[in-house]
């Protein structure tokens, strides 16, 4: 199927749960819409299939990502390939430390006409956009990080005192280097808890890594054509919204979330000894959002206790932080967040099993 012609299905497609027959048919399209979308983007992705699975999770659920990973890894060809595959205006910006709130909002400008007469005109910066890549937001300091805060959480931003709104659908899709490189700067608690999900980009295997030098060298680099419109992610995201959640995992959730806070009765010794403050209520929000399109990737319409558990360590672990005994005593974020899952999934079963 030609991308006109795919694009032109998607277009018509409706995503309902009225009734069972219905409900069977949406969830088979919303599949393959999925499917679809990461077949094209991996067209230039080589291998890299949870990152980019979860990426399109995140930003169906409306949601902006954080990718970390070293230099070289694909991360800003990953960001491109998507606004490509969904036909969104994209722009690209490379944080340093001298950029200013200005050159990511825009400013107004003063201007003088040909009849002498002057007046102040909005230049729009390049947030004004669908998908923005942010290159390497940790390389821009604190002050120019939060600049990003209102337009991720509000979809607008105020310049001089006016509220102008983003287009639709409006995503972030940041990159970071880790910390311990020179010259970059931690992004402050409030703007991380804002991204759905912080990706780790791991570096390539041997046999990706020959394929990539493929792709990437020979004499016809890999086109990524339009599979859908931005229009139609949101629809996926307002149907997956509709999948139901049973009492017992919200309570589980809930749970989940609160095993991260160290000043919680009964925390783990692990949890007191090296977490600094846990994650806040939106954790919740994101693992139950997440969950539910993981669910009907997986073909149901109902969430399940592994649809929750699965998605712990991409929704907390820019949520957690540890403290100053964790570091110096080697502690990585992500082992302690298997402790805590490990410990709530026996829970659980044995709760189950009562």
């Amino acid at each position: 199927m030609s991308p006109a012609k795919k694009q032109t299905h998607a277009q018509t497609v409706t995503l309902s749960s009225d009734n069972k027959t219905q409900l069977k048919e949406s969830i088979q399209t919303f599949q393959e819409l999925f499917d679809s979308l990461q077949t094209e983007v991996q067209k230039l992705i080589v291998g890299q299939e949870e990152i980019v699975r979860n990426t399109l999770i995140a930003m169906i659920a409306g949601g902006h990502v954080l990718l970390e990973g070293l230099p070289g890894l694909g991360k800003t060809a990953l960001v491109k390939s998507i606004s490509d595959a969904l036909h969104l205006s994209f722009q690209r910006i490379q944080f340093t430390p001298d950029l200013m709130p200005t050159d990511l909002i825009g400013t107004k400008m003063f201007i003088e006409d040909n009849q002498g007469g002057s007046r102040f005109e909005f230049s729009p910066g390049p947030i004004f956009c669908n998908l923005l890549l942010g290159d390497e937001i940790n390389r821009a300091t604190p002050k120019t990080q939060s600049a990003l805060l209102e337009a991720m959480q509000e979809k607008h931003v105020t310049i001089a005192g006016e509220t102008r709104p983003l287009d639709k659908p409006f995503f972030v899709l940041a990159t970071q280097n880790p910390l311990e490189l020179e010259g970059t700067y931690p992004l402050p608690e409030a703007q991380l808890d804002r991204f759905f999900f912080k990706l780790n980009v791991p570096y390539p295997k041997h046999s990706e890594f020959e394929e990539i030098i493929e792709r990437t060298t020979g004499k016809e680099i890999p086109e990524v054509n339009t599979v859908f419109e931005g229009k139609q992610l949101l629809e996926m995201g307002q149907f997956a919204r509709e999948t139901p959640v049973a009492p017992s995992l919200k309570k589980q959730t809930v749970e989940l979330i609160l095993a991260t806070h160290p000043d919680q009765p009964g925390a783990m010794d692990s949890v007191k000894r090296y977490i600094r403050y846990g994650a806040s209520p939106r954790a919740g929000q994101t693992l139950l959002l997440a969950a539910k399109i993981r669910a009907i990737l997986e073909g149901r319409f109902h969430v399940a206790e592994e649809d929750i558990l699965f998605f712990a360590k991409p929704v907390l672990r820019h949520r957690v932080m540890m403290n100053f005994e964790a570091q110096a005593d080697g502690i990585q974020l992500d082992e302690l967040l298997d402790e805590i899952c490990e410990a709530m999934k026996a829970r659980w079963d044995q709760d189950a099993a009562a």
